[in-house]
């Protein structure tokens, strides 16, 4: 198996951007990601389990949360060979959530396939997700290179995780079954806080910096950079679903209308539009229209709020890249995580 030194090592040209960073690496963080996929003792067990796993992992992915987790190892000087089981399991955790987000909201299609509901049935592809969600700890726990006082710390943080993530998924589903109209601005950044900002940014910086031997210090001072431009990522995300491109979101453009969901365009427009009801009575309706979609967008717009959400993730950017900067010593980890925080809020899918 190669490691991640020596993939890291394979490159002659340092990256300079966070953009860069996961060009180079993305690929080959992936195929050592998936190196940790067992098979099965019976052979339909790879065919029903094990391989739609792997096929599903293969299909691509940013790999951001493994290797923002490496770069925060390094951050704090630390050996990134000890951070790979838990950059692992947090991009098997990241997995199991989108198998299962996609059930959840009846969506069609993820990173350009149709979603692994659709191929292998609701039980396998609930299932499949479990598999993922039950590799998160055990992935951990199994690795030669942790001593047990590190395997606990990180394993805890993963359970913290996986239960903020749950309960922000809680909101966003419930808020949505319930036509919840009265969803604030500080409603909906409690909820993406929850759902996305810990898994997709300060577990991975926390638990690179607990691996890679950084003082508390470190570690809290790059979880709350990592929960800021995580949340962050969300918003942009979500910014993205509404005004991006098909064919760069590779996944059901303005699904989120069609969903219902609460986002942060959605819950300002509804406090700030003059046409308020009309944007209701669009999101309540699962409707497909583009025609129809478009008009939502252009509610959003007209009401600033699509330029609130913007400035709000910017703001957040600027400000946690500060606080960084004053709390981690320089090296060239802290440059790529000051990138990433820009690529957060200006990357086009």
């Amino acid at each position: 198996m190669t490691t991640i030194t020596e993939i890291l090592a394979e490159t002659n040209v340092e990256p300079t951007t966070f953009e860069e960073y996961l060009s180079l690496y993305a690929k080959k963080v992936g195929d050592l990601v998936n190196t940790y996929i067992p098979h099965g003792t019976h052979p339909d067990m790879d065919r029903y389990l094990y391989q739609p796993l792997m096929d599903y992992s293969q299909n691509g992915g940013k790999r951001q949360r493994p290797l923002i987790c490496f770069a925060a190892c390094r951050a704090v000087g630390g050996d990134v060979e000890r951070a790979t089981s838990a950059a692992a399991a947090i991009e098997h955790f990241h997995t199991a959530a989108l198998i299962h987000d996609d059930i959840a909201d009846d969506a069609e299609l993820r990173r350009g396939e149709p979603c692994m509901h659709l191929v292998e049935g609701l039980g396998l592809a609930i299932n499949v997700g479990d598999l993922g969600l039950a590799m998160t700890n055990g992935t951990v726990m199994h690795d030669p290179l942790l001593d047990d006082h590190t395997k606990v710390r990180v394993v805890t943080e993963l359970v913290e995780m996986t239960r903020r993530t749950i309960e922000g998924q809680a909101l966003d589903i419930g808020w949505a079954r319930e036509c919840r109209y009265d969803i604030t601005p500080d409603d909906y950044l409690i909820m993406a806080t929850h759902k996305t900002a810990h898994y997709s940014g300060a577990v991975p910086m926390a638990i690179g910096a607990i691996v890679g031997g950084g003082t508390e210090a470190e570690i809290e001072a790059l979880r709350a950079f990592g929960l800021d431009t995580g949340l962050a990522f969300q918003i942009q995300d979500d910014l993205l679903n509404l005004v991006g491109t098909e064919e760069a979101t590779k996944k059901d453009f303005r699904s989120d209308i069609t969903e219902g969901k609460r986002t942060l365009m959605v819950v300002h427009a509804l406090h700030n539009s003059q046409r308020k009801d009309r944007l209701i009575q669009i999101i309540s309706s699962k409707e497909r229209d583009p025609e129809i979609l478009a008009e939502a967008v252009a509610i959003m717009e007209e009401s600033g709020s699509v330029d609130y959400a913007r400035d709000y993730a910017e703001q957040l950017t600027n400000s946690a890249k500060e606080r960084l900067i004053a709390e981690i010593k320089p090296s060239s980890a802290r440059d790529l995580l000051i990138s990433m925080a820009d690529w957060f809020v200006h990357r086009l899918r």
